[in-house]
């Protein structure tokens, strides 16, 4: 499969980072393009194709990922456009720009409006997948394709704005709380790393419970909340503070800028 990704900024990276990371994709099955060279050069050096000439690096292209700002998508489609074969499967990193308005841009060909996360980088992103114009073929071809760096789920676009919300931006508000945690538990004696590497764990721990066992939850902080005990006082202090309704809150406010 040639890969070819438009675009090196932090989501085009990550996607590249963490494909250089699968045993089934080849570091000269991507062509990376951008106009900063120092960023092209950082890849070449582990084997991947680079070019500042989008046309170009679409020409043989069994996948193209748009990994630009939703204000130039416009243009650099109109860039490469006479160079995309029909075959070429074209997926948009861009948040906000539908895939009606990608059709105006494109026309009518398998088209693939993805929101991904950095968690790319280390094979750990949770990717929703809207499309327009595709085959079941091509649909799998793209749902295979994200699964190799971590999770991928196809939605309706009409959840798209409410996944960038919840699965993208998601990540950034995991971490605001790894950063507050971590803070408390210098407070509690620990050395920063070491506290920001036992918080992450832990978060890591609890998610993979979640997913092993499908439970809701509450479920499972029901396990470690015994009467009287000091999970549920602190568990309690949270939610006088507005722990839950000030997460729901940042999140409502995050999807609200669309």
């Amino acid at each position: 499969m040639n890969i070819t990704i438009i675009g090196s900024g932090n989501i085009g990276s990550a996607l590249v980072n963490g494909l250089l990371q699968t045993p089934s994709i080849r570091p000269a099955d991507i062509t990376l393009t951008d106009i900063n060279v120092d960023a092209l050069n950082a890849f070449a050096v582990k084997g991947v194709t680079t070019t500042q000439n989008n046309a170009e690096a679409v020409r043989t292209a069994d996948i193209v990922v748009l990994c630009v700002k939703p204000y130039l998508v416009k243009d650099v489609i109109a860039g490469f456009l006479p160079s995309l074969a029909a075959k070429t499967l074209l997926v948009s990193f861009a948040a906000g720009v539908p895939l009606e308005q990608l059709k105006q841009y494109a026309g009518n060909r398998a088209l693939f409006r993805v929101i991904p996360n950095t968690a790319m980088a280390v094979n750990q992103s949770m990717t929703c997948i809207a499309t327009d114009g595709a085959t079941p073929e091509q649909d799998k071809t793209v749902l295979d394709f994200f699964s190799l760096v971590g999770k991928a789920v196809k939605i309706d676009e009409s959840l798209m704005n409410a996944a960038t919300v919840v699965a993208s931006c998601g990540t950034a508000f995991a971490l605001r709380y790894l950063r507050a945690a971590t803070t408390a538990g210098v407070e509690l004696g620990f050395r920063p790393t070491v506290a920001m590497n036992m918080i992450a764990q832990t978060m890591a721990g609890a998610a993979a419970l979640i997913e092993a066992s499908g439970k809701h939850p509450e479920e499972e902080i029901d396990k470690v909340t015994t009467p009287k005990g000091i999970t549920i006082k602190g568990l309690n202090e949270l939610e006088h503070a507005g722990f839950s309704s000030a997460v729901m809150k940042g999140i409502l406010a995050a999807y609200n800028v669309f």
